[in-house]
């Protein structure tokens, strides 16, 4: 009986994470559906959820719409960039934090965690004012500059090498090891948990930015995906199927990744999490 239950236990469970992950994946599930149907079928009453003629056409129909591919591009080099910068200014901070002693060593991380206190829309105006006032507006870098450091980052890379033995920097001293190179060969091929779930999380939200972006691009050629988007939808009217094919080729990278990484990501997350 004891086992019948745990059996019957296990088996509720299975069931009730299937019908929550059938939630949540049902708006991306309707948006690839809706990407294939034809704009009669679209509009029809009940709506279905996957198409009886399937119209392979409307991603094309999009890609001609919209500079999709060059939105596309954009974002992967906002994004790119980012990752980039936050993973190398985190290590390094993270590195510091945790294995070299300096006086205010504790208060100044404090205090450098406390800026997660801050709300982002708060920095808009001061970010914006110094990137026109540097002549950045319309490239790259007004993109990419404002995020290149988080305390999120460093918190999290702080945290997991915290859980790394003592012992290694010592002995790594005593043979002669600089700083550089314990960072660079112990340290950072022992944190790919931690760095894959940084790289994954920084891409993610630079990947997902519309505000930010909206305020510093204003030519159409440097706009990135959430951006561009918009262009898909006119004042008179709106295909839906072209639209839901725009949303799935943006989407669709974001979602390669995390499949890619997800595994790094529990496991980076969770790492350091009871030391101080």
């Amino acid at each position: 009986m004891r086992k019948a239950r745990r059996i019957s236990a296990a088996v509720a469970l299975d069931a009730l994470m299937v019908a929550l992950a059938i939630v949540v994946l049902f708006p991306l599930l309707y948006a690839i559906g809706t990407s294939f149907k034809s704009d009669a079928e679209v509009n029809q009453y009940p709506p279905t959820l996957w198409p009886q003629r399937w119209e392979f056409g409307n991603y094309g129909a999009a890609l001609r719409v919209a500079p999709i591919a060059r939105f596309l591009l954009n974002s992967f080099i906002q994004s790119g960039a980012v990752t980039l910068g936050q993973l190398a200014t985190a290590a390094l901070a993270g590195f510091a934090f945790s294995y070299i002693e300096f006086p205010g060593r504790q208060p100044m991380f404090f205090l450098f965690l406390s800026t997660l206190m801050v709300p982002a829309e708060v920095t808009l105006i001061p970010n914006y004012l110094t990137v026109r006032g540097i002549g950045w507006l319309n490239t790259y870098p007004a993109l990419v500059a404002p995020f290149l450091a988080t305390a999120f980052g460093t918190f999290l890379l702080r945290q997991f090498f915290l859980t790394i033995p003592r012992e290694l920097w010592d002995a790594a001293l005593i043979d002669g090891c600089s700083r550089r190179r314990f960072l660079v060969t112990i340290l950072v091929p022992l944190a790919r948990p931690a760095l894959a779930t940084l790289g994954i999380y920084a891409f993610l939200s630079t990947w997902n930015q519309y505000l930010w972006p909206l305020l510093v691009i204003n030519s159409q050629e440097m706009r990135t995906v959430q951006v561009g988007l918009a262009i898909l939808q006119s004042q008179e009217i709106v295909s839906w199927s072209l639209v839901m094919a725009g949303i799935v080729m943006i989407v669709a990278p974001t979602v390669i990744l995390f499949l890619a990484g997800y595994r790094h990501v529990v496991r980076g997350l969770t790492a350091g999490a009871v030391k101080g």
